[in-house]
């Protein structure tokens, strides 16, 4: 399903349908995701519709930046780092791009989304709420559902750190697709309280494409890199 298509196509896979078509002679864009349903007529003589992973977050509605990934709690030494793999929610953007712009079309995603407050309540961040195992290496996932992250943790502290969380701004997220969906991440502990996270641009394994960022169609320029958790990890 994943890909770029011109003119009419169909793409069904188990409780996803995305398909252009002619409607009344009209082209139009139709998708179904687990009964919800979506229709767009298209006015376009070169454009091109674009399918991929997109960063979690914007389901629903465009609700939040953030997602904050819950793991089993580990200890880490100080000055030493661990990679470990994390299983994330999926979102799927539809773009349609011409040779002069590029503008999402559709966001849609399996299943039911989680929101919680990372902070205080005066100060926090709402964030889009995720638990997963934590995987030595690359686990198995239902492909249209939850990606890989590849986190590395790095404790930069004189202490030793438990971790069980990250925060991360998904507007940074690089992700990556091809046998499965996938995106590196990193987190820098500073302190109890203090950790820096961020998105490495790299794909996990060679030959994967790497998706069209909504930050990219929505014209939101990124001006900081990265997210400074102050609340704990």
């Amino acid at each position: 399903m994943f890909g770029r298509y011109r003119d009419t196509f169909h793409q069904e896979s188990g409780d996803i349908m995305v398909e252009t078509g002619s409607v009344d002679g009209l082209l139009t864009y139709r998708r179904r995701c687990e009964g919800q349903t979506f229709e767009r007529i298209l006015v376009s003589k070169t454009g091109e519709i674009v399918i991929n992973p997109v960063e979690p977050g914007s389901l629903p509605r465009d609700i939040t930046d953030f997602l904050l990934m819950e793991f089993p709690p580990m200890m880490i030494e100080p000055g030493a780092t661990q990679t470990v793999y994390l299983k994330f929610p999926v979102e799927i953007g539809v773009f349609i791009e011409s040779a002069r712009d590029i503008e999402v079309l559709d966001i849609f995603g399996l299943g039911t989304q989680k929101y919680t407050l990372y902070g205080p309540p005066a100060g926090g961040v709402i964030a889009l709420y995720c638990r997963s195992a934590i995987y030595p290496d690359i686990p198995p996932v239902e492909f249209y559902r939850e990606g890989v992250m590849e986190l590395s943790v790095q404790n930069l502290s004189l202490e030793w750190m438990e971790v069980s969380c990250a925060v991360f701004n998904s507007v940074d997220m690089k992700i990556y697709y091809g046998d499965f969906v996938a995106t590196s991440a990193t987190m820098r502990i500073i302190s109890r309280t203090l950790a820096e996270t961020d998105f490495v641009d790299a794909p996990l394994r060679p030959g994967m494409e790497k998706a069209v960022e909504l930050n990219r169609a929505r014209k939101i320029p990124v001006l900081n890199r990265g997210h400074l958790m102050e609340w704990g990890h």
